[in-house]
C-alpha cells in the first residue's frame, strides 16, 4: 500500500506541474525497448519479425539513460523483445532506480530465476510477468510448452527475494469471458500478485496471427461479462477505474498516444509502439512533428479497434485527475 501511495503522489505532483506549465503534450510513461530479440514467438507480437541483423543489436546503457532523461517521464516500462536477454539490463534498471524513476520490467519469466541476483528490490522497481491464461492457454499463446509453469516458479522466486511482481495478460477473440475470469482469479487469489494489468489484443500489424485480435464491440462485451457481479472490485487491477469503464464501453476516451512515447533501437517511434509512421532522433522532434490529432478511433483506420494502454491509459489518468469525484474513486480502489 505504501508503494501505491508513493506512486500516486509522484504522478499527481507531476501532472499538476505539467498543468501549471500549460504543456499540451508530455510523457507519463516511457516505453523503452532496448532490444527486439526474444526467446519466444508469441501469437500477438511482431517484434521478432525484424531481420537477424536487427535482432542481434542491443541498446547501450548510455543511450537508454539519455532517452529517459531527454523525455523526463516519471515511469519507465522496459519491454522488447525479452529484456532479460540484454546483458546490461540490470545496469539500466539500477541507474533508473537511483534516479527515482518508477521502473517496470516486462518479462516472459524464462530467464528471471537465473538473472534475479543482478537486481535489488526497491519500491521503485517492479517485475511484470506475461501470463496470458492458465497453463494450456498460456503455453499455446507463447508457442512453448512448460512456459506457464516456469513463469509461476519465477514469480515465487522473485517474491521470495523481496521483489514487487505484477502480471500483464493480453486477451484475444478466442478467449471466453470465463477464460479471463479464471486467469484473473488465479493471479489474484492463488498467486496473489501485487498488481494485475490486462489488455485486449490489439491489431499489431507485424503480428504473425492477424485473425484473433479483438474488435471494439467484442472487447466491450468481453469485459462487461468479466467484470459483472462485482468481480471488478475484487481483482487487484493496475488500472484507473475510468480505463476499466472504457474497456466495458461505459466511457469514451480520446487517444493520447503522446503520453506513452516509445524509444527503441531505431529511435523515437511515431506515433506509438503499435504503429510505425517513422522514427526521429529526438523526443522534441517526436512531439513537435507528429500530428497527434490525426490518430485514434474515427481518425485513422488503423486505430479502429485499438483500446490499448499506449493510446488510452493516459487519457483515463487525465480524466481522473481532472475530477475530484474520480480521484476519490481511484484512491478507494488503491
Amino acid at each position: 500500500m505504501a508503494v501505491e501511495w508513493r506512486y500516486q503522489l509522484r504522478i499527481g505532483t507531476y501532472l499538476a506541474k505539467q498543468k501549471l506549465l500549460r504543456r499540451k503534450h508530455f510523457p507519463l510513461v516511457l516505453e523503452l525497448e532496448p532490444l527486439f530479440a526474444c526467446n519466444l514467438s508469441c501469437t500477438g507480437c511482431g517484434k521478432i519479425q525484424h531481420p537477424a541483423s536487427v535482432l542481434k543489436q542491443r541498446m547501450s546503457v548510455d543511450d537508454a539513460l539519455a532517452a529517459v532523461k531527454e523525455c523526463g517521464a516519471p515511469v519507465v516500462a522496459i519491454a522488447g523483445g525479452e529484456p532479460l536477454m540484454h546483458p546490461q539490463i540490470h545496469e539500466i534498471v539500477n541507474e533508473l532506480v537511483k534516479r527515482k524513476k518508477f521502473v517496470i520490467l516486462c518479462t516472459n519469466g524464462l530467464l528471471l530465476q537465473k538473472k534475479l541476483k543482478n537486481f535489488t528490490p526497491s519500491p521503485y522497481f517492479t517485475f511484470v510477468l506475461h501470463i496470458d491464461g492458465l497453463r494450456e492457454r498460456h503455453d499455446a499463446v507463447v508457442e512453448k510448452e512448460g512456459t506457464f509453469d516456469e513463469c509461476v516458479r519465477a514469480f515465487h522466486a522473485a517474491k521470495a527475494a523481496g521483489f514487487r511482481v505484477g502480471t500483464n495478460s493480453t486477451f484475444f477473440n478466442n478467449d471466453s469471458p470465463q477464460d479471463v475470469i479464471d486467469i484473473l482469479t488465479f493471479l489474484n487469489d492463488d498467486l496473489k500478485v501485487d498488481q494485475i494489468q490486462l489488455s485486449p489484443g490489439y491489431a499489431y500489424e507485424k503480428a504473425p496471427d492477424q485473425e484473433h485480435f479483438l474488435a471494439v464491440q467484442e472487447t466491450r462485451e468481453m469485459f462487461a461479462k468479466v467484470f459483472a457481479d462485482g468481480r471488478r472490485k475484487r481483482f487487484r487491477l493496475n488500472h484507473s477505474p475510468i480505463f476499466l469503464d472504457f474497456l466495458e464501453g461505459k466511457k469514451e476516451l480520446d487517444c493520447t498516444a503522446w503520453g506513452i512515447p516509445s524509444y527503441s533501437l531505431f529511435g523515437w517511434q511515431k506515433p506509438c509502439y503499435l504503429m510505425s509512421d517513422g522514427y526521429v532522433s529526438s523526443y522534441k522532434e517526436l512531439v513537435e512533428t507528429t500530428d497527434w490529432d490525426s490518430y485514434g478511433r474515427g481518425k485513422d483506420p488503423r486505430c479502429a479497434n485499438c483500446m490499448a494502454h499506449c493510446g488510452y491509459e493516459t487519457s483515463a489518468v487525465l480524466a481522473t485527475m481532472g475530477s475530484l469525484k474520480e480521484s476519490i474513486r481511484a484512491s478507494r480502489q488503491a
